[in-house]
C-alpha cells in the first residue's frame, strides 16, 4: 500500500466516523427532546395538582372558587384577592400548557383535554368578569387565544346545571334520575 492508498483510507474512516457520530448525535437530540416533553408535561401536572390539592383540602379557597365563578360581586374585597390568586395559578398553568403545545413540547392529546378545561372555566361569567378586570395581563398570544375562547364558547346552562345537580348529589351520571337519600 502506498502513501495516497493510506490517505483515501484513513479519509473513508473518517467520513465513516462523522456519519456515524451524527447519527449518534441525532439520537441523543431525539432522546433529549422526548425527555424534555415528559418533564415539562411533568411541571405542569404538577402545578395544577397541588392547586387542586389545595382546592379539594382548604374548604374556603374552594367556595370563595366555586361562587367567584359564578357571581364574583358575591365575595368580599378580600375572597376575590384569594380568587384572583386561584385564577392566576390555574391560567398561568393553562398560558404554559398553550405555549408548550405551541412549542411542539405536548402531544396534540394533552393540549387537547386542557384546551377543552380552559374553555369550561372561561365560560363561567364570574371567570370573564375576571378576565376582563385583571391587573397584570398574560402573554399576548395566550391573551388573543383566550378572548377568542370567551368570544366563542357561550356559557352553556345545561351543562352548568347538570354539574351543579352532581355537586348538590341530586342526579346520577348513569340515568340522570334524582338521587335516593
Amino acid at each position: 500500500m502506498d502513501l495516497a492508498t493510506l490517505a483515501q483510507l484513513g479519509e473513508f474512516v473518517g467520513g465513516l466516523f462523522v456519519v456515524v457520530s451524527l447519527v449518534y448525535l441525532a439520537y441523543q437530540v431525539r432522546q433529549n427532546t422526548t425527555s424534555l416533553r415528559a418533564e415539562n408535561y411533568a411541571r405542569v401536572l404538577e402545578r395544577l395538582s397541588t392547586l387542586q390539592s389545595n382546592l379539594s383540602s382548604d374548604g374556603e379557597l374552594n367556595r370563595i372558587v366555586v361562587v367567584g365563578a359564578q357571581a364574583p360581586e358575591a365575595l368580599t374585597r378580600t375572597e376575590r384577592m384569594r380568587f384572583t390568586w386561584s385564577l392566576y395559578e390555574l391560567l398561568g398553568a393553562a398560558e404554559f400548557v398553550f405555549h408548550q403545545h405551541r412549542a411542539g413540547a405536548l402531544p396534540t392529546e394533552v393540549w387537547e383535554r386542557w384546551k377543552a378545561t380552559l374553555v369550561w372555566w372561561l365560560s363561567n361569567p364570574g371567570i370573564q368578569s375576571w378576565w376582563a378586570a385583571k391587573p397584570s395581563p398574560f402573554s399576548a398570544s395566550f391573551e388573543a387565544f383566550a378572548d377568542e375562547i370567551i368570544r366563542t364558547s357561550p356559557y352553556d346552562p345545561a351543562t352548568a346545571r347538570r354539574w351543579e345537580a352532581f355537586v348538590a348529589g341530586e342526579a346520577r351520571p348513569d340515568s340522570g334520575s334524582p338521587r335516593a337519600r
